[in-house]
């Protein structure tokens, strides 16, 4: 069962990525922010109907001032992540877009010592220089470096950094999984959204939309685009359930290199081999840094659990 959620969830986020890309590189639908709308309220329907007919019903029920101090703040966050990620993917490959996302660990690691005064492992720190180094060498020999494609990538690090952080305190208690996160999470997104994107992209979209002789297909890949990427929300969901963290933060890094291999077949984008080479630094690196932070985590649990060692009686 495991192994079968993990390879669903490759296959959707194979597919979430290739389609958004496609859609911006093929049906030259450059706008990242009617993407994420069309994205989102798909999502919103696929989870409100995941929750009415399969019965996963929701953990609890979000009241008006719970929605307005905690779900909102997490739905603009939310809503900006998919925008930079979708902004990202609309000037720069696949294989370079994911390679910097790979940076989120460090950035999250960074903004939890700073904001929260965390303290981590030296281990953990030393074990995330070979994914910086890794990211570093990738750029420096990106043949398809755009700067604002970049900079979109890697805020895009820290919105998920923040993402991380802000649910850990925002939603304490409410325990949400994936499907109850886009459940609440989506529709705020979207209408916040819906009130941006006609300013800034309606003009572009409405001349898109002249210009296409049929609209049937290319919508047809628009909101095909958003059922696989709620489909990979879900499977993210049974993986979670179905293996462990390690598993699953290996899984993670496969997952970037599929990825990779399958939009640079599509696509065919250039890559050197310092840059192929500094991709597999940051995906290895990755890998160590996942090891090294379960062990360090597994070291300190059984620490804690471990019961003080009563002294010998003194004999009197």
């Amino acid at each position: 069962m495991g192994v079968g959620a993990i390879l669903l969830w490759w296959c959707f986020n194979v597919m979430t990525v290739v389609s958004n890309k496609w859609i911006f590189q093929i049906l030259e639908f450059k706008f990242p922010l009617t993407v994420t709308i069309i994205h989102l309220v798909v999502s919103s329907v696929g989870a409100f109907i995941s929750i009415s007919l399969l019965r996963l019903k929701p953990l609890i029920h979000v009241n008006s001032v719970d929605r307005a101090q905690r779900i909102l703040p997490m739905s603009l966050v939310f809503c900006l992540n998919i925008v930079l990620g979708n902004v990202s993917l609309k000037y720069i490959p696949v294989s370079f877009m994911q390679t910097v996302k790979s940076l989120t660990p460090a950035t999250t690691l960074i903004l939890q010592w700073l904001v929260w005064g965390k303290v981590f492992d030296r281990k953990v720190w030393l074990s995330l220089l070979p994914v910086v180094g890794g990211i570093l060498l990738a750029s420096l020999t990106e043949l398809s470096f755009n700067t604002i494609g970049f900079f979109a990538a890697f805020f895009g690090c820290l919105v998920t950094s923040t993402k991380t952080i802000l649910a850990e305190r925002l939603l304490h208690g409410f325990n949400f999984d994936s499907i109850n996160t886009v459940y609440y999470m989506a529709p705020n997104a979207a209408a916040v959204l819906c009130l941006v994107a006609p300013f800034v992209e309606g003009g572009g979209v409405l001349r898109w939309i002249q210009e296409q002789e049929s609209l049937g297909m290319p919508l047809l890949v628009l909101v095909g685009s958003g059922a696989v990427a709620f489909c990979l929300n879900f499977s993210i969901f049974y993986v979670i359930q179905s293996t462990t963290a390690l598993t699953f933060n290996v899984a993670g890094n496969l997952k970037v290199a599929v990825a990779i291999a399958v939009s640079w077949f599509v696509f065919r984008n250039p890559i050197s081999v310092m840059n192929g080479i500094g991709c597999t630094i940051t995906l290895l690196g990755c890998t160590f840094y996942g090891y090294v932070s379960h062990k360090v985590s597994s070291s300190s649990t059984q620490q804690i659990q471990q019961p003080e060692e009563i002294p010998p009686a003194t004999k009197v």
